[in-house]
C-alpha cells in the first residue's frame, strides 16, 4: 500500500491547490456526510470518492477492502493534517508554492472547461473523416531505406567518399569509421520518413535516386554524413479505424481551440512590455 499511499498525498496536494485557504466545504461537499473532518476541515465522501479514483482508476471505494480503505484515508487524512501546518507557517505563499498552486488551478479548470464544452460537441464521423483525409494529406508520400557514415569533420567524411569511388565497401567502412550506433549493421538506418530525420539528412536522402551515394558530406547537427540510399517506397496510410480514436482527440482538440479563441477575443487583456 506504500505506492497507493504517496498516490493518495500528490493527488490530495492538486486538490488542495484547487481549494481556496481557509475553505471548510463547498456546498455540495457539505450535503453529504464527512469522512473524516481535521481542525473544522471536512473532507466529504465526494472528495474521498474522487480520491480513490484518481489513485485506483475505478470510481468509488469499492474496489479496496476494508484494511485498505482505512489505509488509504489515514493517507488522506495525513496529507491534510501536514497541509494544514504547511499553511499555518505560511508556506503556501513561499517560493515556488503560490505559483504551483495557481498553476495546478489552472489546469485542473481548463480541463473541467475543455470537458464540458466538449460533452454536447462529439466528433461525428463526417468530422473524422474529413480530419483523416487531412492528415493523410499532410503525410510524406515516400518512406526510404538508407545508410551512413557519420564522421566528426568533413576532411573525413571526403576521404570515405574518396574510399567509395575507389571501390571500398560502405559497410566495412561504417562499422570501422562510423560514430553513429547503426555501424553495427554497416550503417543500415532501416525504413524511415524524412519527418524522423534532421532537415539537411532528409533533403540530401530525398535527392538521392536508389543505389547512388552523397557526391559531397552532409553537415548536420551531429557531424558529417555519408549517405546512400539502398531503396524507397510509397507510404501506406493507416486504415482509418486503427487511428480513430486518435482523430477524436485531433478534432476535439481543434474545437476547443476555436472556443478559446473566440475567448481570447472577447477578454480584455493588457500585457507588460
Amino acid at each position: 500500500m506504500n505506492m497507493l499511499r504517496f498516490a493518495a498525498i500528490s493527488v490530495l496536494v492538486l486538490m488542495a491547490g484547487c481549494t481556496p485557504k481557509g475553505e471548510k466545504a463547498s456546498a455540495g461537499a457539505a450535503a453529504s456526510k464527512p469522512v473524516a473532518t481535521i481542525n473544522g476541515h471536512a473532507i466529504s465522501a465526494a472528495q474521498f470518492g474522487f480520491f480513490v479514483k484518481s489513485v485506483t482508476g475505478k470510481a468509488g471505494d469499492a474496489a479496496l477492502s476494508g484494511e485498505q480503505r482505512t489505509q488509504v484515508l489515514d493517507s488522506l487524512v495525513r496529507a491534510e493534517v501536514v497541509a494544514q501546518q504547511a499553511e499555518k507557517d505560511g508556506l503556501d505563499q513561499q517560493g515556488d508554492t503560490p505559483a504551483t498552486l495557481a498553476m495546478a488551478r489552472l489546469q485542473v479548470l481548463e480541463q473541467a472547461a475543455m470537458a464540458n464544452y466538449l460533452k454536447d460537441r462529439k466528433p461525428t464521423d463526417a468530422e473524422l473523416k474529413a480530419e483523416y483525409d487531412t492528415q493523410v494529406a499532410a503525410m510524406p508520400k515516400t518512406q526510404y531505406k538508407a545508410r551512413h557514415i557519420l564522421v566528426k569533420t568533413k576532411e573525413e567524411a571526403d576521404k570515405i567518399i574518396a574510399a567509395l569511388k575507389k571501390g571500398a565497401k560502405f559497410e566495412k567502412l561504417a562499422a570501422e569509421q562510423s560514430l553513429d550506433g547503426s555501424k553495427a549493421n554497416g550503417g543500415d538506418l532501416g525504413w524511415f520518413s524524412p519527418a524522423n530525420m534532421v532537415r539537411p539528412f532528409a533533403e540530401a536522402v530525398a535527392a538521392l535516386k536508389k543505389g547512388e551515394t552523397t557526391s559531397a558530406p552532409v553537415q548536420s547537427e551531429f557531424g558529417w554524413h555519408v549517405i546512400r540510399l539502398d531503396d524507397l517506397r510509397e507510404t501506406a496510410p493507416p486504415a482509418f479505424d486503427s487511428v480513430k480514436e486518435r482523430l477524436v482527440q485531433i478534432v476535439e482538440a481543434k474545437k476547443f481551440k476555436t472556443y478559446v479563441d473566440g475567448l481570447m477575443t472577447a477578454a480584455k487583456i493588457e500585457k507588460s512590455p
